[in-house]
């Protein structure tokens, strides 16, 4: 199905969102670039009126001037007359026109029948200048009904002209330049142009420092958000401080009211924290205490168990339940530690700095693991030089232990675990594989959490307590490190990295580079 975006109703390609201060400054401007346009434009056309009507004033004059001298038809015939030649040779015109009181410019012209029988301008000496065929014949379709018309006679501009009927059916054309009508309106307007340009800019420029005042207060409320947005509010005791000042506050405003609802909002937030960090403050005291105090009850039932079956003479069936008891009694053992243990990770409890080997941590792990579940097939690949890392040793070892742990508890006998480390970039990247039967899609999201349960091909048969994992992360994360678990059927690896990590190459060449452990 082809999806069709209508005018108007979703993003242009290729548009780029303005911000609210060139939005502002654009509706400023636009308006008013329109309404200098329009009062030019009205202005122009007023002058322009003015100007045509002192011309048309003079053109009066001028056709007053020409009938009053006016005295027939010069000598010669029409048909006598040579293309182009309008009745001026050497330098005259008709009678009419080289009148007192004509100026520069002055055209005139006489009409008989539709023909232009002579016709000539006034030049800068004062003498008739010659018009050509093309601009007689302009003049002959000028109607001679008396009104002002504005005519285009090529080289010499626009004139306006005026034709007047005579006595014999011919007419007197009489007509004024434009020329400087037309210099003066293009003198306006570039006059109007140039100041419009600048009015625009210096009102762009104060409106750009009146908007940006306005919206400073907008910016430090987006800035003071934008601050609360990087806290980390996810975890741990946040005290949100920021907060809009008072200043930018008032309800009388749009942006006083948005800082206030912002300080509402930080408000509400920072209450919430609150309370959440203190229901897990108690939840974690909580498990702490507990976890203290069932250590000393469940030490005592292991103790006392044993101490029983070590006297003998028991019944087979007594002797068979105390076995029993005793196995959920070391089971809840390792509960309580490993809740003790979450609890004070939670708690933030500083973990013990120093230099950890991990290659010797590896194989000390991977003999262990070897020891406790002989089923299994155990291997190692490490480097050829010994990976040193800043950590816990004892802690760093639980986490192997862990991980190992998991893969023995949870995969059938005969699963080969290897158990890699290399480095990256100064970072030490440890992975525990198995190609074991895999974690089930539905159950990798939250193989991390405590007390998650797997299905039958992990399952909780062996006296899994579902913590491993979880203090894994807990470690990692405690020593800025991360993991993670990727895992499908026949293969599945969890991969730990730490930072900080350093490479020491072996003293003796000729040493022994670290063996696998036994299979």
């Amino acid at each position: 199905m082809t999806t069709r975006l209508l005018p108007g109703r979703g993003p242009t390609a290729g548009a780029r969102p303005r911000s609210l201060r060139a939005r502002l400054l654009w509706t400023f401007l636009v308006p008013l670039a329109l309404v200098l346009a329009a009062v030019g434009t009205a202005a122009t056309a007023a002058v322009r009126g003015e100007l045509l009507g002192q011309v048309d004033d003079r053109l009066a004059a001028a056709v007053d001037r020409s009938a009053r001298a006016d005295g027939g038809p010069g000598s010669g015939d029409p048909g006598d007359r040579g293309p182009g030649d309008g009745g001026a040779a050497d330098g005259e015109g008709p009678d009419f026109l080289l009148v007192p009181g004509q100026g520069d410019g002055t055209l005139g012209a006489r009409v008989v029948h539709g023909t232009v029988v002579e016709a000539a301008v006034i030049g800068t000496g004062g003498e008739g200048e010659a018009l050509t065929g093309e601009q007689e014949a302009v003049l002959a379709d000028v109607p001679a009904d008396g009104v002002a018309r504005t005519v285009d006679l090529g080289p010499l501009g626009d004139y306006r002209v005026v034709a007047t009927a005579t006595g014999d059916g011919g007419a007197i054309v009489t007509g004024l330049p434009l020329a400087s009508v037309e210099a003066a309106l293009v003198r306006l307007v570039a006059v109007e142009g140039v100041a419009g340009l600048l009015g625009l800019l210096a009102a762009g420029a104060v409106g750009s420092v009146v908007v940006g005042r306005t919206l400073r207060p907008l910016h430090r409320v987006a800035t003071i958000a934008g601050r609360v947005a990087e806290l980390p509010l996810s975890s741990g005791e946040v005290r949100l401080a920021e907060r809009v000042p008072a200043a930018h506050t008032d309800p009388r405003t749009e942006v006083g009211r948005v800082g206030a609802a912002l300080n509402r909002l930080l408000d509400s937030v920072e209450s919430g924290l609150a309370a959440r960090q203190a229901s897990e403050t108690r939840l974690r005291r909580f498990a702490a205490d507990a976890s203290h105090e069932l250590r000393t009850p469940v030490t005592s039932i292991r103790g006392y168990t044993e101490l029983v079956r070590r006297r003998g003479g028991l019944p087979e069936d007594a002797d068979a339940s105390l076995r029993r008891v005793e196995a959920e009694a070391v089971r809840m053992s390792g509960l309580v530690d490993d809740l003790l243990l979450l609890a004070r990770l939670d708690a933030g409890r500083e973990l013990a700095v120093d230099t950890v080997d991990l290659t010797g941590l590896v194989m000390d792990a991977v003999s262990d693991a070897h020891a406790a579940g002989p089923a299994h097939s155990w291997r190692v690949d490490l480097p050829a030089a010994a990976v040193l890392a800043p950590g816990d040793a004892a802690r760093l070892h639980q986490v192997l232990a862990n991980l190992l742990a998991n893969v023995r508890t949870h995969t059938p006998p005969g699963t080969t675990a290897t158990t890699r480390l290399r480095t990256e970039d100064g970072t030490a990247v440890l992975e525990v594989a198995d190609d074991g039967p895999g974690i089930p899609a539905d159950l990798l999201p939250g193989v991390f959490e405590r007390f998650a349960r797997g299905d039958a091909s992990r399952s909780r048969a062996s006296g899994s307590t579902g913590l491993g994992l979880a203090i894994v992360a807990a470690v990692v994360e405690g020593h800025g490190g991360t993991v993670g678990v990727d895992s499908r059927p026949g293969r599945t690896v969890v991969t730990v990295r730490l930072p900080g990590a350093t490479v020491a190459e072996f003293e003796d060449d000729d040493a022994e580079e670290p063996a696998a452990a036994p299979a």
